[in-house]
C-alpha cells in the first residue's frame, strides 16, 4: 500500500488540507483521472477507506477536509458556495491534475455540482449521490429542533434528533444495516461536537442551507444515484435533477436511505469505481437495483 500525502492550502486565509493515496502500481499509468470525494458536513480526508480499497487501484485518491470540515479553519459568516469551489480548483491545482474525477454526497453534492458547472473544463466524470435537491417543511421542523437541543447543551439528544432526521425508519420499508448505520451517525455526530471547535457550525450549514442545483450541466459525463428510502430528498425529485444534467445516468439503490454510502459501502464505491474507470454501470433503471453485497463486508466504514 503506498504512503498516503497530506498537503495544506488555504483560500482568502482559511486552511484546509487534502489527502492523496497514490493509486496504480509503480511504472503502471492509472486508468483514470484522479478521484476527489466530497461528502458530508462531517465527513472528512480520512472517512473513506472503500474508496481507497476499490479506486486505489485504478488511479490517485484524493479525500479533503474543506473549510469548515474535519482539521480545516472555520467557514467565515455569510454564504460559503464561493469559496468553497475555489478551494476544490486550488486542491485540482496543486495537485496538477487537468482534470478530476469527482464524487459527491449529501452536501458534497452541492460543493461538486457546483464546481462542476463553473469548472466543467477540469472535470472528466461526477458522481452525486444522496441529492437534497428539496428540502421539505417535516425535514426542516426536524432540523430546527436539533438545533434548539444544541443550542440548550443537549449533545445526545441533538446526536440523536438530527441522525433520525437523515434516515427512513419506517418498520415498513427495508434498509439495509439500519440499526449499525444509525448507530454510526449518532456516534460520529457526538464525536465531532466533542473533538471539533466548529463542527457545531459545520452541522448548523449542512441543515440549514439551501444550496443551488439549479442551471443543469453539459458536457460532463454524469452519474446520479439515490437510496429508494431517501427521506431527505425523494429518488423521484433526484431523478428530475438528474435529468437537468445532459446524458447523466440515474440509479436507485434498493435497501437503503439517504446513508446508501454507510447502509451499502462497498457496493457504492465498486459502483462508483465503475463509472470513473469507464466499465459503465446499469443505466436509468425504472425500478430500485438491489446491488450484489460482498461476503463479509463491514458495516459503517465512512
Amino acid at each position: 500500500m503506498p504512503e498516503e500525502i497530506i498537503r495544506t492550502l488555504s483560500v482568502d486565509g482559511v486552511r484546509y488540507s487534502y489527502r492523496v493515496l497514490p493509486g496504480a502500481h509503480p511504472g503502471e499509468p492509472p486508468a483514470t483521472e484522479p478521484a476527489l470525494i466530497l461528502g458530508g458536513a462531517l465527513q472528512g480526508m480520512f472517512g473513506w477507506p472503500q474508496m481507497d480499497d476499490h479506486l486505489g487501484p485504478a488511479t490517485d485518491v484524493v479525500t479533503a477536509d474543506l473549510p469548515g470540515m474535519g482539521g480545516a479553519d472555520p467557514l467565515p459568516p455569510g454564504p460559503s458556495a464561493e469559496l468553497l469551489r475555489r478551494a476544490v480548483l486550488g486542491i485540482a491545482d496543486d495537485i496538477g491534475a487537468p482534470r478530476l474525477n469527482i464524487f459527491g454526497f449529501s452536501y458534497g453534492t452541492a460543493i461538486a455540482f457546483g464546481f462542476a458547472r463553473r469548472h466543467r473544463e477540469r472535470v472528466a466524470r461526477l458522481a452525486l449521490g444522496g441529492v437534497p435537491v428539496h428540502i421539505d417543511a417535516v425535514q426542516v421542523a426536524s432540523w430546527e429542533r436539533a438545533r434548539q437541543q444544541l443550542a440548550a447543551g443537549d449533545r445526545e439528544g441533538f446526536a440523536a434528533t438530527a441522525a433520525d432526521a437523515l434516515m427512513c425508519l419506517d418498520p415498513e420499508r427495508h434498509v439495509h444495516r439500519r440499526e449499525l448505520a444509525r448507530r454510526y451517525v449518532r456516534r460520529s455526530f457526538l464525536h465531532a461536537l466533542t473533538h471539533s471547535p466548529h463542527a457545531a457550525d459545520s452541522l448548523y450549514r449542512a441543515l440549514a442551507d439551501r444550496p443551488d442545483f439549479s442551471g443543469g450541466l453539459t458536457g460532463v459525463p454524469a452519474l446520479v444515484f439515490a437510496g429508494e428510502h431517501d427521506t431527505v430528498t425523494s429518488p423521484a425529485l433526484q431523478r428530475e435533477f438528474a435529468a437537468t444534467i445532459q446524458g447523466s445516468r440515474f440509479l436507485t439503490i434498493g435497501e437503503s436511505d439517504h446513508w446508501v454510502v454507510l447502509e451499502r459501502a462497498d457496493e457504492v464505491a465498486a459502483l462508483v469505481s465503475r463509472f470513473f474507470t469507464g466499465r459503465e454501470p446499469v443505466a436509468d433503471e425504472a425500478g430500485p437495483v438491489t446491488l450484489p453485497r460482498q461476503a463479509g463486508a463491514p458495516a459503517g466504514r465512512t
